[in-house]
């Protein structure tokens, strides 16, 4: 295993560490406040899709924004998880469409859109553990967001890629490989971050 690999690794087992310790409130309350700034960004004003995901477990929770952008009337993507971990994609129809899947995820349970659907969205909200101060994020080491983001690069689609976490994920540096993409910006619960990258552009 490359030191870069292994560096990711134990950020990551940090991360999910800090995030088994939080106390039950700042889970419970982070979703609203997420929401709030998360709908402040100007890149989700003009939105009319948007391809985001339905959090599990500690993940900073997107249900309070999910609901708040279909309201909105923006078209939400949500993915499916397919068997290679590549990710088709659906429309989110509210809480009543979700459907529970493999991996204790939730799932649209509407038509399959297709894993090219993500080329349609006008802004992308991505999972993660950690970002750096250029922007880099560390996802969970499965490979399904680097093919979304491949798949964006490849159509020349280049929607601002935001991911959302919680206070103190925001590293100095994180271990980062040619392949991984710097964000345009992190939203916590506390603040926006935002990194002055286009948000879809390979690393250099």
């Amino acid at each position: 295993m490359s030191g870069v690999a292994e560096g990711k690794r134990a950020v990551r087992r940090a991360v999910l560490d800090a995030r088994a310790a939080l106390a039950a409130d700042d889970v419970r309350e982070a979703p609203h406040a997420l929401a709030r700034h998360a709908l402040e960004l100007p890149e989700l004003a003009d939105a009319r899709t948007v391809a985001a995901y339905v959090s599990v477990g500690r993940e900073p929770g997107t249900r309070p924004l999910l609901d708040a952008l279909r309201v909105r009337g923006v078209r939400v993507l949500l993915p499916v998880l397919l068997p290679d971990d590549d990710l088709d994609w659906a429309a989110y129809e509210g809480a009543d469409g979700l459907a529970r899947a493999g991996r204790g995820l939730l799932e649209p349970a509407g038509p399959r859109l297709g894993r090219e659907a993500v080329t349609e969205a006008d802004a992308v909200l991505l999972p993660g553990l950690a970002v750096d101060a250029a922007g880099m994020r560390l996802g969970r080491g499965g490979g399904s967001y680097d093919r979304v983001l491949a798949r964006l690069a490849a159509a020349g689609a280049r929607p601002p890629l935001v991911v959302l976490l919680y206070d103190g994920e925001v590293r100095d540096r994180v271990p980062a490989e040619p392949h991984d993409r710097p964000v345009l910006a992190a939203v916590t619960p506390t603040a926006v971050h935002r990194f002055g990258g286009a948000g879809g552009a390979p690393r250099g």
